[in-house]
């Protein structure tokens, strides 16, 4: 068995179905159910006896050490936290709480079991810390994307979150010998990903004919990772991944978010045209994200040269499967689409000044 924590959240939900789509091991998937958390985003394995749910938070110490000793997982699959950068400079104390001191409770629940185990056991054992590439801060347009050697420089108070939890795994790894492997990767985007996102965001907007805020000029850059090439690369590193090493996992995808509007706008056109005029004239500017940074890109070469991995998705493709699922599946949107997730756009975009473009 594996015990993925966050298996409810987008990524996490994503790569519990594309495990078990692929393996017989059973997973334990350990989550909070916060606002992110979506148990319909694993409504297929309702009946399924491989797929054991547990809610509870990674910050209960007696809980973690409970699960680790009822049920033995051979691996952890660290998914749960605060991600979004915006919730993070409104409530900050939040991800110090589920980022830092979560990661810290597992990770020291997990090396006490780990002591434990018998040696071919603790030989086998694998964490692995999912984290972001927002940990190395923002690039100019003409610097070379980040690498596992890129020095760390978050941000914002998400990235700062998550920059303490991998330090956190790197010091348990190098002082207890905990075989932990942290990956970093690029902006991820598909299907059953809460809608504050960027993508979601915009799918739900055009769609209910709503203005689709893009932030200053629209000119920052993000490297784009389809979820289920994420989700693949993840289980190569789990399978073959060096204990105490990075792995920076990205799509190869850099786009401007005022490009990627416009392609998503093109798409939903193609498929779903509104009775009148394009989806494109509900674009507008609004005054920008404090400290917003200009530009991520990853390089990927560690896990093609070390792991023989490569993202299967181009962002083309990619997009026409994001934005298929989100057609075919208005339901799970509608039920996310409460009063607390309107009183969040409101409060994000709602009182946002439009932007002058000059």
């Amino acid at each position: 068995m594996i015990l993925v924590t966050g298996g409810a959240g987008f990524i996490g939900a994503n790569f519990i179905l594309s495990w078990l789509g692929r393996n017989s091991e059973p997973v334990l998937n350990l989550d909070k159910l916060s606002y992110a958390g979506n148990l319909a985003s694993l409504a297929s394995l309702a009946d399924d006896a491989r797929h054991v749910f547990v809610h509870g938070d990674i910050r209960d110490r007696a809980l973690v050490a409970r699960l680790f000793s009822t049920h033995r997982p051979r691996a952890v699959l660290h998914f749960a936290a605060e991600s979004h950068v915006d919730r993070s400079i409104h409530a900050p104390g939040e991800f110090v709480e589920s980022n830092v001191v979560g990661t810290f409770t597992l990770l020291d629940e997990a090396l006490a079991y780990w002591k434990g185990l018998a040696a071919s056991e603790r030989d086998a054992f694998r964490f692995v810390n999912v984290s972001t590439d927002e940990v190395y801060g923002s690039l100019e347009a003409d610097e070379a994307p980040f690498s596992e050697s890129t020095a760390y420089a978050p941000n914002s108070p998400y990235s700062a979150s998550k920059a303490a939890a991998d330090h956190f795994a790197r010091a348990y790894a190098h002082t207890h010998g905990l075989p932990v492997i942290t990956t970093n990767c690029s902006n991820n985007y598909g299907p059953r990903q809460f809608p504050e996102k960027l993508i979601p965001l915009m799918i739900h907007r055009a769609l209910a004919g709503e203005p689709l805020p893009v932030y200053g000029d629209g000119l920052n850059v993000r490297d784009w990772l389809y979820v289920d090439d994420h989700c693949l690369a993840l289980e190569r590193v789990l399978a073959a991944g060096r204990p105490g090493s990075t792995y920076c996992i990205g799509g190869a995808n850099e786009i401007a978010n005022l490009d990627l509007v416009h392609t998503l706008c093109d798409e939903l056109q193609r498929v779903q045209p509104p009775a009148t005029g394009h989806y494109a004239d509900l674009i507008r500017f609004v005054a920008d994200r404090p400290g917003h940074d200009r530009r991520y890109a990853i390089d990927a070469g560690r896990m093609r040269q070390e792991l023989g991995w490569a993202p299967a998705e181009t962002f083309a493709t990619g997009l026409r499967r994001t934005v298929a699922w989100y057609l075919e599946n208005p339901g799970w949107v509608a039920d996310i689409v409460n009063g607390s997730y309107r009183d969040w756009v409101g409060l994000n975009y709602g009182r946002r000044p439009e932007a002058e473009r000059t």
